[in-house]
Order: C-alpha cells, then sequence, then structure tokens
C-alpha cells in the first residue's frame, strides 16, 4: 500500500523518498490534500525478495521445459484448412 505525503515533504526530501522507492515502496503525492502524483519504482525496476527469485528462477525453468500436450507435432498445412 502506497504512502501519502504532502509535495512539499517530497519535495524537500526527494532524496530520500527516491532511496525508498529503490526499494520497493511506493508513494503518493498530494497537494492541499489531493492526491497528483505517485512516486512508484519504474516498470521491471523492483527488487525481487530471495523467495520471489527463487520462485522466478523455478517458473522460467518450467516454461523453457514446456508442457505436453498430447497432439504430436503441427505443421503449416495441419493448422490451416485448405
Amino acid at each position: 500500500m502506497a504512502r501519502t505525503v504532502t509535495l512539499r515533504d517530497a519535495n524537500q526530501n526527494f532524496a530520500k523518498y527516491v532511496r525508498a522507492v529503490e526499494a520497493g515502496e511506493e508513494f503518493v503525492i498530494t497537494r492541499r490534500g489531493q492526491a497528483v502524483a505517485r512516486l512508484a519504482p519504474a516498470a521491471g525496476m523492483r527488487k525481487l525478495t530471495p523467495e520471489q527469485q527463487e520462485i522466478r528462477r523455478r517458473l522460467v525453468a518450467r516454461l523453457r521445459k514446456g508442457w505436453k500436450l498430447g497432439i504430436g507435432k503441427l505443421d503449416r498445412d495441419s493448422l490451416y484448412d485448405r
């Protein structure tokens, strides 16, 4: 869940908030009580926990192995009716 910070605080402590974002936190920046922006890790930049890294490694290995569908080899002619 994103933490809420004021625009003034975000401006004065920008480096602190960027370090927190690098660690995976998200912030909603408000002006006069209204949300105006979100400070979040860039896509693909989130750091994974060791458990998440292990899950990702197993998932990639399984995807590379594939699944047997029991339908044999497919060729172009069998894919398209002519």
